[in-house]
């Protein structure tokens, strides 16, 4: 059901690969509430997932960008602000990738070389995401920037490696410019902390079903499904959360909150 609560917005949605992505389910369902956007994702994934499917679903237009390049992230800016007709509204950052993680290195024998190309895919390329537009004051007042995260930041998960320093450094990025921002321009920025989900990159960490029925057994809700991410992510693009901002969101079910739970204490028992 829409509620047209992006009506007249216009903004970016980058990482969309798959119908399990969670951008791919955020793109969905803000062309439900009457959002415009262009899509977004490096050249590398635009030949391995199907997002010209899902821009043909959403009526719009997909513009290639690497984001550890400026270039790149400038023309996309661009090229979305010609397109759409306008400065944005909006910007999800869903980028994360390890070469470690992909490779299986484990946490002692990591690559020192695949360890800053983490840190550059996965969390530097928010800050220049972020840098970029204010530099072009792409933004309206008001517009809200987003980055997809995990508890593994805060916590240790076996096997998540040099991920988990990416994702704290998102979340501080997120912080850092938060402030600059919203005090510059009002924009807000802020990252969703979501439950393990089942997507592409998901699947690619070693253990990953384990982490999944862990948190579900955790959870008094359940794991939150990339559905379900798409809605919060929605109301955080809306008018709704205009004083939101530098937060980190746990969107998990309850899961950060939870010691143990009787569902953990069975299955020990």
């Amino acid at each position: 059901m829409s509620h047209n609560l992006l009506k007249g917005k216009k903004g970016i949605i980058t990482g969309a690969l798959n119908e399990e992505s969670i951008a791919w389910q955020v793109a969905l369902r803000a062309k439900e509430e009457g959002a415009e956007f262009i899509l977004s994702n490096a050249p590398v994934a635009l030949r391995m997932g199907k997002i010209n499917e899902l821009a043909t679903t959403c009526d719009t237009e997909v513009i290639a960008a690497d984001a550890t390049s400026l270039e790149d992230i400038e023309n996309l800016y661009t090229q979305s602000a010609e397109k759409l007709g306008g400065k944005l509204d909006f910007v999800l950052h869903s980028i994360g990738m390890s070469p470690n993680v992909r490779k299986g290195r484990d946490y002692g024998n990591l690559n020192y070389d695949w360890y800053l190309k983490s840190l550059d895919i996965s969390a530097l390329s928010f800050h220049r995401m972020l840098q970029v537009a204010e530099k072009m004051d792409i933004l309206n007042e008001y517009a809200s920037v987003l980055g997809l995260s995990y508890i593994a930041a805060q916590r240790t998960f076996p096997d998540y490696a040099d991920m988990a320093q990416a994702k704290a450094v998102l979340e501080s990025i997120a912080r850092s410019y938060g402030e600059r921002y919203g005090r510059l321009k009002k924009v807000r920025v802020n990252t969703i902390s979501q439950s393990p989900t089942k997507t592409t990159a998901g699947a690619g960490v070693s253990g990953f079903d384990a982490f999944f029925d862990y948190a579900d057994m955790m959870s008094p809700l359940g794991n939150a499904s990339a559905e379900e991410c798409a809605d919060y992510c929605v109301v955080l693009f809306s008018d709704f959360t205009k004083k939101v901002t530098m937060q980190n969101l746990y969107h998990d079910g309850g899961f950060s909150a939870m010691g143990i739970s009787p569902q953990v204490v069975e299955k020990m028992n």
